[in-house]
């Protein structure tokens, strides 16, 4: 008991010392929290819509998966005969069929896209019974025929859509125009898809073009009937599980899950890393703030030793004082996660994603994974500092506080840090020498790892070097007040170098990255000026969508075009002359495109690939299979006939654009491959005639005015978008690391509130010499600045260090150009010594308003 009131004595009586410690469990907590209930409300949210569109049981063609983006623009259908078959089984209350694709534009009068800006579907089908499960018409009717359609009120809303608007359906076999006669509303919340209803005939010709076939069959069971009874008896009736999937509600929509499941995952464990960094980053404010409330009670704490009280007591006062710590900002930083998700819903909102606080979820393994962590990484931030303060004797008692710490410990550090050091950076060199990816990636994660921690045990040791080089440059341009700050960031190298190694974590993150992304766009801008001679590059703005025949066909007519090249990639299980086979994409282009892209071979020629019944396949491939020149290789189309195929040309594959690629002539896939069957376009390539560049890109652009999902870019364009995606990219992760380098400020901020209490009657005897509060709050601001600098250098070397050495694996993926971000890197640096001067107003503030008598006659 008398340890937990002392605990709880000194909690209370430092709680301001504690404050921006707790600040730091809170925001590393809250991360944690709000990703789960984030990740888990946006389950929940699909888990609802899935449950809600399944029928009690679902027969779809076996092959068919809800991911799947169809190559020639028709989704896989079944019979409409299937469904007299699926009527007569018992407890079939009703079978209807339904059309569903997922390969269609939507485009106003305007030829504006209703589609969703976040990457959610455009979803077009017919109009059934099933769909009362999930939405109701709220405004009008459904389609009655060819001249109607219903949109859902989400999209309604989003684009100011009311009935009689006319909209138009791009799909594979033509442009459905149509008036919308009705608008449907979801019973639960709609992520983010916009969704059209046609009539069931329209649908089936338009969107599959056969009047007698559907995407699937929805059942309804009769009253009693179980979803798990009326599965066997449907899959009885069919008796063909070859051709047919039978799946009941919940099986329908666990596999719709499960294709959304990576991009969640993705998203939820790499949040979890960012909130992993910054509980780092907390561990060093709560060791130095630990550490210096230690030192400052050594006095206090050896008198207790002196009145009987032991090591153990002792140390367990300090890590109570941990837990409190601990469970304080958990409980705060829970409460901050819930608030967090709310947060990242409503930004999700303004991108297209919608998201119901409705569904809000916050499972009860939430605040337990939040406290737990919470109070788990604080009690062992705390440990060290806890057992120092077992450590010290009664004779402490008569000492000053602040005893300095033992020197031949520090020698020790320094020895373990150089080695660790040295091996990361060994490590790392291994990382540039590897000829394989793989093995480098292990080289390179085990120097990540050792140089950070190398970096963080010497830190104290390169304080003493880095704070007085900088010392040189900085603080003695402002004379004695400079050189003050220099010695008190010098007095306790082990202090300076923990407060340092926080801001150093998330810099060096950030230079790592800056350096990956800047060597990435270089590397693909050089290698499209060297590889792409194509004038223009024609491609959907929406991932994965392909060029409708239309769109293509456009395109031919444009005036000033020398050449079109039509891109195509097929899907094939190839024999190879070894024996083995393989399931490949290969690629049907148009003789013209080896002069849209220059490929470089290392046997054979490449426009003999484009020869009757000729192809060919990379260097890689072919090595590993023993592919010479003229061997035959055997092509079963997936949608098509098996070929035998003559391999013309061997190309290298020491590049970034269409590496691994196998090329042959479209009007050799055509004889295998049926033309309702074909693929369409993934990309189209585009020659100017000479000297008509200009009036080529205006003619390209305006024939495609009437399909807006797809951009015509020349070779600027192109790479000012790739550097605009990786630009976003970084963006996000230096906005996701932006938490760590916040709590890395207020481990500044904390140190130096600290070090201003430890350093009372130091000031107050300044003060009474002559040094003016001006001075004084200079000098605290240096010490701060020079601080942060110390930081941001060792953080920014370290991840240049990172990112040359990844650069050199990009190097084997054929990503071979270096460059480092200067800008990049000393926008940073300068920036830091404005995070400095920011950390230490509100200390040097408290500083500068100290009364000079009571400061002198403060106790240790």
């Amino acid at each position: 008991m008398t340890v937990w009131k002392t605990s709880m004595r000194n909690f209370f009586a430092h709680k301001g010392r504690m404050a921006l410690s707790a600040v730091a469990v809170l925001l590393s907590v809250a991360f944690v929290c709000g990703t789960l209930v984030f990740t888990d409300t946006m389950n929940t949210t699909f888990d609802k819509l899935f449950a809600a569109t399944s029928a009690d049981v679902t027969v779809s063609p076996k092959t068919a998966r809800v991911d799947d983006t169809p190559e020639n623009g028709k989704p896989q259908s079944l019979p409409a005969s299937v469904i007299g078959r699926v009527e007569k089984a018992d407890g079939v209350k009703k079978a209807e069929g339904a059309v569903s694709s997922s390969a269609v534009t939507v485009v106003d009068s305007d030829n504006k896209n209703m589609g969703s800006d976040s990457g959610a579907p455009t979803l077009a089908g017919n109009w059934t019974s099933n769909d009362l499960r999930s939405m109701e018409i709220t405004s009008g009717h459904a389609p009655r025929g060819p001249t109607e359609v219903m949109v859902d009120a989400d999209t309604a809303d989003k684009h100011d859509l009311k009935i009689g608007d006319e909209l138009r359906t791009i799909a594979v076999t033509g442009d459905i125009k149509a008036r919308i006669s009705g608008i449907a509303t979801f019973k639960v919340t709609n992520p983010g898809a916009a969704i059209v209803y046609l009539d069931t005939a329209t649908a089936q010709q338009k969107l599959l073009g056969s009047a007698d076939v559907f995407t699937q069959i929805s059942i309804t069971a009769e009253p009693g009937v179980s979803d798990a009874r009326l599965k066997q008896s449907v899959a009885a009736a069919l008796d063909d599980s070859a051709t047919y999937k039978v799946q009941t509600q919940k099986e329908a929509a666990e596999a719709n899950k499960d294709s959304m499941g990576s991009f969640l995952d993705v998203m939820k464990y790499a949040m979890l890393g960012f909130a992993g960094i910054a509980f780092l980053v907390g561990i060093f404010l709560i060791v130095n703030t630990f550490s210096m409330l230690v030192a400052q009670r050594t006095r206090e704490i050896g008198l207790m030793r002196a009145i009987g009280s032991s090591r153990k007591q002792v140390n367990r006062s300090v890590l109570l004082e941990a837990v409190l710590l601990g469970i304080v900002g958990s409980i705060l930083g829970v409460a901050a996660g819930v608030g967090l998700a709310v947060g990242l819903m409503k930004v999700m909102g303004a991108i297209g994603m919608e998201l119901s606080t409705g569904d809000l979820t916050v499972a009860w393994t939430t605040p337990v994974v939040g406290l737990a962590l919470g109070v788990i990484v604080t009690v062992l931030a705390a440990y060290v500092p806890a057992r120092r303060a077992g450590k010290v004797s009664p004779m402490a008692a008569l000492r000053d506080a602040g005893t300095p710490a033992d020197a031949k410990s520090g020698w020790i550090r320094a020895g373990i840090g150089l080695v660790l050091t040295g091996g990361g950076a060994a490590a790392l060199w291994a990382t540039t020498q590897a000829d394989k990816s793989s093995d480098g990636s292990l080289y390179l994660g085990l120097g990540v790892v050792l140089t950070l921690i190398g970096f963080i045990v010497i830190g104290p040791l390169l304080a003493g070097i880095v704070v007085r080089a900088l010392s040189v440059v900085v603080l003695r341009l402002f004379g004695p007040v400079g050189r003050l700050a220099e010695r008190n960031a010098l007095r306790n190298p082990r202090r300076t170098g923990a407060t340092g190694a926080a801001l150093m974590i998330g810099l060096a993150l950030v230079a790592c990255l800056s350096v990956v992304g800047s060597s990435m766009v270089a590397s693909a801008t050089d290698e499209l000026d060297k590889s792409v001679g194509a004038d223009f590059i024609v491609q959907s703005a929406t991932p994965g969508q392909l060029i409708v025949p239309q769109a293509a066909k456009a395109l031919e007519t444009a005036p000033g075009v020398e050449h079109i090249t039509h891109y195509r990639v097929l899907g094939a299980k190839l024999t190879n002359p070894d024996g083995s086979t393989t399931d490949e994409d290969v690629t049907a282009a148009d003789p013209t495109y080896p002069s849209d892209l220059r490929r470089e071979t290392v046997a054979g020629d490449i426009a003999a690939a484009y020869g009757k019944n000729a192809m060919s396949v990379g260097d890689d491939y072919a090595t590993k299979h023993g592919i010479k020149l003229g061997d035959t290789v055997g092509v079963a189309f997936k949608s098509g006939d098996t070929a035998k195929l003559k391999v013309a040309a061997i190309t290298s594959d020491d590049t970034t654009v269409d590496q691994g690629a196998m090329y042959m002539n479209t009007t050799t896939a055509e004889r295998y491959v049926p033309a309702d069957k074909m693929p369409q376009n993934m990309i189209m390539f585009a020659k100017a005639k000479d000297g008509k560049e200009k009036e080529a890109y205006a003619a390209l652009k305006s024939s495609l005015h009437e399909y807006p999902t797809y951009k015509v870019r020349n070779q600027a364009d192109f790479k000012q978008d790739l550097k605009d995606q990786i630009g976003q990219l970084l963006n996000i992760v230096y906005g996701l690391l932006a938490l760590a380098i916040i709590v890395a400020v207020l481990g500044v901020v904390n140190t130096l509130a600290l070090s201003v209490v430890e350093r009372t009657r130091e000031i107050g005897l300044m003060r009474a010499i002559g040094l003016s509060r001006r001075q004084l709050r200079r000098m605290i601001r240096l010490e701060s600045v020079v601080i942060a600098l110390f930081g941001a250098l060792l953080g920014l070397g370290l991840g240049m260090g990172w990112g040359t050495s990844a650069q050199k694996l990009l190097a084997l993926e054929g990503l071979g150009v270096l460059e480092i971000p200067w800008p990049t890197i000393v926008t940073v640096f300068v920036a830091s010594a404005f995070v400095g001067l920011f950390a230490a107003l509100v200390p040097a503030f408290r500083a500068g308003r100290m009364n000079v008598l009571n400061a002198i006659a403060t106790d240790g």
